[in-house]
């Protein structure tokens, strides 16, 4: 698959980017939203799932996963650190998803850890199009935002979460968790948003403790 610029500076890195991504535990990353994940085996799509430690971790809770990943470095690496655990690769990337697209599931869970500050403007308005395609309909995205420098050889955009549930309405999707939170990494200068969108005609899901 040609390059693709938001992951640039990704590949050559992969190996010190996988010990960094790997330390870190799914249960940190989503402290904030882990109450809205289904409990029961659903289907979930990892978007830009890096090494696959998110995906693995939603594997081993009994769920279906598709784990999408451009960058060969990590996703080889993904696939060989959780070769034991039923994971779906798939090389597809931002905005399009045009691989995924072209199979007919749709997703309870989608998934979205540190990747949508890598697309334009133009990019998150075609993404946002293919992520609510992808959606089944009492499904839901959950994404972080990254707010920070942009460290060299990287692409990277300051996102809010207002305009990207403004960006989200007109595909029928809403708002239903909006948060904020520190770095997992320990960089004073770096911060997230956390946001998690539903289709506006379902119920919100109910917390599982």
């Amino acid at each position: 698959m040609a390059s693709v610029s938001g992951t640039a500076g990704y590949d050559a890195h992969a190996a010190t980017l996988v010990t960094a991504y790997e330390s870190i535990t799914f249960e940190d990353v989503h402290r904030d939203v882990i109450h809205l994940f289904p409990a029961a085996p659903s289907r979930v799509l990892d978007v830009g799932a890096g090494t696959g430690r998110d995906a693995a971790a939603l594997a081993r809770r009994g769920h279906h996963v598709v784990a999408v990943e451009p960058t060969p470095g990590l996703r080889s690496a993904g696939e060989r650190l959780h070769a034991a655990l039923p994971i779906t690769w798939i090389d597809d990337h931002l905005p399009d998803l045009a691989v995924l697209r072209q199979q007919p599931e749709r997703f309870d869970l989608v998934l979205l850890t540190a990747v949508w500050m890598h697309l334009d403007a133009a990019e998150r308005a075609t993404a946002m199009a293919a992520l609510a395609d992808l959606l089944a309909e009492a499904g839901q995205i959950v994404m972080t935002l990254r707010h920070g420098p942009v460290p060299e050889g990287r692409r990277m955009f300051d996102v809010s979460a207002d305009e990207t549930g403004a960006l989200a309405k007109p595909h029928g999707l809403i708002a239903h968790h909006s948060g904020a939170r520190r770095d997992t990494l320990g960089r004073d200068d770096v911060r997230w948003s956390v946001l998690a969108l539903r289709r506006a005609t379902v119920p919100a899901p109910v917390p599982h403790g």
